[in-house]
């Protein structure tokens, strides 16, 4: 995973709690892990603390509907910081980035568009065979890698490990896998506008510190994941 991609965030959700929740429903409101602290609070009958960001899910599991239950359920809000750390991302940082998902459109946002995604790419990272660590070694992985330079591999080179723009926009209707940016197509830009503005307030109301102006603090923490060269 790794990535805000789906492949990297869309976990279904599964609930059985028998004679509350029905059975046999299937609901296509965005929720999120945050939302489970404050259902479990409100399922004990104690008082949901207000530094929760989540929102319960009691109501929902208590309704006998499918689809959509809750119309202000129809996006949800993600980020990434360390993964695995390289020395190519200078004070063991990661490659930060946001995302928001609605029914039809990804957003992304990656706060460090120069860095390499998966990890440094040359150097002494690959004389050590571990070059672009954020993805597990494989033979696909290697296949991919080593072609990189021909027509053949380039472009699921470019897919898997390349560089990134600072924003990226998928139609999913169209594109469900999430392979074509339109973020500088003309036709997206009203949308690409919409979605910009939205993630930025949220984040903004969430006090996360890439908005805020202290992004070098999710870089100072220390790292506990070993398999860094001496003195890190």
């Amino acid at each position: 995973k790794s990535n805000l991609y789906d492949l990297g965030t869309r976990v279904p959700l599964a609930v059985r709690w028998g004679g509350v929740a029905g059975s046999g429903r299937v609901v296509d409101d965005f929720v999120s892990l945050v939302d489970l602290a404050p259902t479990f609070v409100e399922i004990a009958g104690l008082p949901i603390p207000g530094a929760f960001t989540g929102r319960s899910l009691l109501p929902w599991l208590r309704s006998d509907r499918g689809g959509r239950v809750d119309p202000a359920r129809d996006h949800v809000v993600f980020g990434k910081e360390r993964h695995v750390p390289s020395q190519e991302r200078g004070n063991l940082a990661g490659y930060p980035g946001r995302g928001l998902r609605t029914a039809d459109f990804l957003y992304l946002r990656n706060h460090r568009p120069e860095l390499w995604p998966n990890g440094i790419a040359d150097g002494a990272a690959s004389e050590k065979g571990n070059a672009f660590a954020d993805c597990d070694d494989g033979p696909t992985k290697a296949f991919v890698v080593a072609h990189r330079g021909d027509a053949r591999g380039r472009r699921y080179f470019e897919l898997a490990f390349g560089l990134r723009p600072a924003e990226e926009l998928y139609d999913l209707r169209s594109d469900p896998d999430q392979l074509v940016n339109v973020a500088s197509e003309a036709g997206y830009q009203g949308e690409l506008l919409r979605l910009r503005e939205r993630l930025t307030r949220e984040l903004k109301a969430l006090g996360d510190t890439r908005e805020t102006g202290d992004a070098v603090r999710f870089e100072e923490y220390p790292y506990y994941g070993g398999r860094l060269g001496p003195g890190r």
